[in-house]
């Protein structure tokens, strides 16, 4: 329907800017017309033909004067048929709206989001004492580590101690005094129990 009125108002201007044409011809003539009757001393037909070329002119007037109009509403024409369109997308823009916040539950929603954060901070939670336990497991297996390198120093030292002592003990064949001995073997002991203590 906008097309065929879009269409049948083009026509109209076509028709408008064909007279308008014409009548500019007309004038042209009557003008030429009326020179030549000035020429000739023809006062009464140049007054004449002058009261035509007046006519055409305000005819031509008018055309020029409907065919801005006839723009004019096709101009109008166009914008009312924009504003149609606009409308229309309002409206269904307005019922999907409508339809989708009928199908939203906001209760549901806060629900579902008050859980989601209970749930994630229970998570957040749980990932920092599982951290804290990791962090006290690893601290305290590196604490053992530590404490056997040390025990196994003292040890290294007590060996050499007692390599020491083994080189400077008796040849074989002599008489070796088992309380020497026996005391020897019991400080090593007692050293070592108190390293592991």
């Amino acid at each position: 329907q906008v097309r065929q009125q879009k269409r049948e108002l083009n026509r109209v201007q076509r028709d408008l800017a064909r007279d308008r044409n014409s009548i500019e011809r007309q004038e042209k003539q009557l003008e030429a017309e009326i020179k030549k009757m000035a020429r000739q001393g023809n006062k009464q037909a140049a007054t004449a033909l002058a009261k035509q070329l007046i006519n055409l002119r305000k005819q031509k007037a008018k055309s020029l004067g409907v065919q801005t109009k006839v723009s004019a509403v096709g101009y109008q024409t166009q914008a009312m048929h924009s504003n149609v369109k606009m409308a229309t997308a309002m409206s269904s823009a307005s019922k999907t709206m409508s339809a989708m916040n009928k199908q939203l539950n906001l209760k549901e929603l806060q629900a579902t989001t008050q859980n989601f954060q209970k749930e994630s901070a229970k998570m957040d939670m749980t990932e920092e004492l599982l951290n804290d336990t990791m962090d006290g497991v690893l601290d305290g297996s590196g604490d053992e580590e530590e404490q056997d390198a040390i025990i196994s120093q003292v040890l290294d030292e007590i060996g050499i101690e007692t390599s020491g002592r083994v080189a400077a003990a008796p040849a074989p064949g002599a008489a070796i005094p088992g309380r020497a001995t026996t005391s020897s073997v019991e400080d090593i002991e007692d050293k070592l129990k108190q390293l592991r203590a």
